[in-house]
């Protein structure tokens, strides 16, 4: 399949699904989609169920524009569906998606290429809650984030400043979640990496930095106007920035992704950036960060839309 072919067969953008963030992805998808109708594609919207072999099928989808957030569409499960059906999909591949969703994995390839990250601790499934947070208030600097291991857009995080009330959190996310991290808070500027890859070169996007109104970029500030501002290029030192892009192209290409990603630091107060997050399918609403930084660097909406469907054409 090359790019002419893309333009004339008919693309299906996956958008809803079954996770907590389906509503986001609903408003991610029907501007994808709606981009691409706009330069000529022909695109149908498809809202992800159990059905969705079928209508995938039904209405004749020869290439997949992933606009999934979350569980069952970020985590490699849809991915590993399409490579069954074969039929090209953007962004990451299964194992590259399935480790980008999941925090623990993700950081801990950080530490292996001594990318720094905040020092954590993990209640995998089945731990005993009462001792493996009695670790972490031994290992741990307070306040604390407890932060579900596969969950995006902040869901079910919380920030701990009393170790007293670590065991109670753990016990409501274990219940909410399954596994979850308990990682050291880093007090500093929260910063975000755009990346786009083609045949030839993976490209940085301007450093884009978050000023929000909320305690931390939680899932409010994400998603309701006026809440968080975005201001871009970054307001730290150009050497900080730079060095957050190769930690960035490092994180992408270690973990295996492709196509895109967006990259997620906090910068400590020594000016070093820190990992938090690396996301495969990036959000594309009115208020994501990713189509900010895009636009920053000159590409607007249609022609971002337009570079992350050709990711299906990468090997």
């Amino acid at each position: 399949m090359n790019d002419l072919i893309l333009k004339t067969s008919r693309i299906g953008v996956l958008m809803g699904g079954l996770s907590r963030e389906r509503e986001v992805s609903l408003r991610s998808g029907e501007g994808c989609l709606q981009a691409l109708k706009s330069m000529g594609y022909d695109a149908v919207g498809i809202d992800v169920g159990h059905d969705v072999a079928e209508v995938l099928k039904r209405e004749g989808v020869k290439a997949a524009f992933l606009a999934l957030h979350g569980k069952y569409g970020e985590d490699g499960c849809i991915q590993g569906l399409l490579e069954m059906m074969g039929i090209p999909y953007t962004g990451s591949r299964v194992l590259a998606s399935a480790i980008g969703m999941n925090k623990v994995r993700s950081k801990q390839i950080a530490v292996f290429h001594k990318v720094p990250t905040a020092a954590f601790e993990i209640f995998d499934v089945g731990v005993d809650l009462g001792t493996t947070s009695k670790q972490a208030v031994e290992k741990l600097r307070f306040p604390v984030m407890v932060k579900p291991c596969e969950e995006g857009s902040s869901l079910g995080v919380l920030k701990i400043s009393d170790p007293a009330e670590l065991i109670g959190a753990a016990v409501e996310t274990h219940r909410d979640f399954g596994c979850f991290m308990v990682e050291e808070f880093i007090e500093g500027d929260e910063i975000t990496i755009g990346l786009l890859e083609t045949r030839r070169q993976l490209i940085a996007m301007p450093v884009l930095q978050l000023k929000t109104t909320s305690e931390f970029y939680d899932y409010e500030a994400k998603y309701n106007h006026g809440m968080t501002e975005f201001v871009v290029p970054a307001e730290i030192p150009e050497e900080v920035a730079t060095m957050a892009q190769e930690m960035a192209m490092k994180m992408h290409t270690s973990i295996g992704c492709r196509g895109f990603s967006r990259v997620d630091f906090i910068v400590d107060r020594e000016g070093i950036p820190h990992f938090t997050e690396i996301n495969t399918l990036p959000g594309m609403t009115e208020t994501s960060d990713f189509p900010a930084q895009a636009n920053a660097g000159n590409i607007t909406y249609e022609k971002l839309v337009e570079k992350m469907l050709r990711s299906a054409l990468l090997p």
